[in-house]
């Protein structure tokens, strides 16, 4: 061995000898013997273990300040990450509320388009349902009869009457296929359509009884029934008022249905006004109304009605509805038949050769009467055909020339 060997030989024997640990138990010696090869395991274990602590340390020491920086930026990163979070769910939280407002708006919409709908079909029905057509000329369908409103009423001359041809507006179940503001538009047009209609037929039906020569003031005021009321019945104000819409719009209804119901006030007076012939076959006028000479007495006197001459047994028939007030032999009349028509209107048919009606029976337009004869004070076979309007006698030939513009025979 070596010089160097020796040496450190020495040194670890003089490091590490051997030792001997001695423990008393119970009075019991025991002892552990340690060889320098154990305490020089355990001396290099310790240096070992106190290097680990001082590295340990050391690196904790050094790398504290750059975990606390990474700790802080994780931080920083959760808190962004939050408040992206609470903006997502305030964001969709605004939407929801968004969303439920606007189907709240959109049903609020629909109900109110279907409501108007409804008002609108009330008013059609009100306005005489699907009879109502919305064209320049509308026929107004009575007993067998038509009442042409022809635009051209003023004129001198009667023209043909003719047909109508057109399809009568329709009101249709909503459909969401169009936007609401469309189907509000379509709505006031057909509003508009209605009252555009309904003031030009009361303003032909007002030009029709002018032509009558009776006063349309006199036809057409408060006195020229006895019955009276609201202009647009109660009933219907009820269901305006009772139907949730908008005011403006149900204003405008209620503007709409006044003008419906006058025009059907209007055309109530012109049904019941005697406008058609009061002989059923062709005729000729021989006496009118108004002073002649008498034929029985050669003087000028007072005719107050119009004498109608065709052949014996032709067919007289009633002018306008109405009820048969009297039907029997008056002085110089002969056979007589009277009607009411109401609205002021009488009518009367003498010298008939038979009667076909009784007292109180209702009668409708075209309806017979009875036959053209030569009964009373007649020279020959004819009708004297009398209109009486509240009380007095007026020229029948204003009214048959009013009729010849506005009847169709059915």
């Amino acid at each position: 061995m070596s010089q160097f060997g020796h040496r450190a030989r020495s040194l670890f024997d003089r490091l590490f000898p051997e030792r001997q640990i001695y423990h008393r138990s119970g009075g019991t010696v025991r002892y552990v013997s340690l060889s320098p090869g154990k305490q020089a395991l355990l001396a290099m274990t310790a240096v070992g273990l106190a290097g680990w602590c001082v590295y340990a340390t050391t690196n904790t020491l050094l790398e504290g300040p750059q975990a606390t920086a990474s700790n802080a930026e994780v931080e920083r990163e959760r808190a962004k990450y939050d408040r992206w979070l609470n903006e997502s769910r305030a964001q969709a939280a605004a939407s929801q509320a968004l969303l439920e407002e606007r189907t709240r708006q959109f049903d609020r919409t629909t109900a109110d388009l279907e409501g108007r709908h409804e008002v609108l079909r009330s008013l059609l029905e009100y306005a005489g349902g699907s009879t109502l057509q919305l064209a320049a000329n509308r026929p107004i369908e009575r007993d067998g009869a038509r009442i042409i409103m022809a635009a051209s009423i003023d004129e001198a001359e009667p023209r043909q009457s003719r047909a109508v041809v057109s399809e009568p507006y329709q009101v249709t179940t909503v459909g969401f296929r169009a936007r609401p503001d469309h189907l509000e538009a379509e709505q006031e047009e057909f509003l508009s359509e209605i009252e555009d209609s309904v003031v030009e037929s009361s303003e032909q039906t007002r030009g029709v009884l002018r032509l009558t020569g009776v006063s349309t003031a006199a036809l057409t005021g408060p006195e020229a029934d006895a019955t009276g009321g609201p202009l647009v019945p109660q009933d219907f104000v009820a269901y305006l008022r009772d139907s949730g819409l908008n005011p403006a719009f149900a204003e405008r209804v209620a503007q709409v249905a006044a003008r419906v119901s006058e025009s059907r006030r209007l055309e109530g007076i012109a049904q019941s006004t005697p406008l058609a012939a009061p002989v059923a076959v062709d005729y000729r006028e021989t006496s009118g109304y108004g002073q002649r000479i008498d034929p029985f007495t050669g003087r000028a006197a007072f005719h107050s009605g119009l004498d109608m001459a065709a052949f014996e047994r032709a067919p007289v028939v009633a002018t306008s509805p109405g009820t048969v007030v009297y039907a029997g032999t008056r002085s110089g009349y002969g056979y007589t038949v009277e009607i009411d028509h109401g609205h002021g209107f009488k009518t009367r048919y003498a010298h008939l050769r038979d009667i076909q009606v009784q007292r109180g029976d209702t009668v409708a337009i075209g309806q017979r009467v009875g036959s053209m004869g030569s009964t009373g004070r007649s020279t020959a076979t004819h009708l004297h055909y009398e209109v009486w309007f509240r009380g007095r006698a007026v020229d029948p030939v204003n009214f048959l020339r009013a009729g010849r513009h506005v009847h169709e025979q059915g």
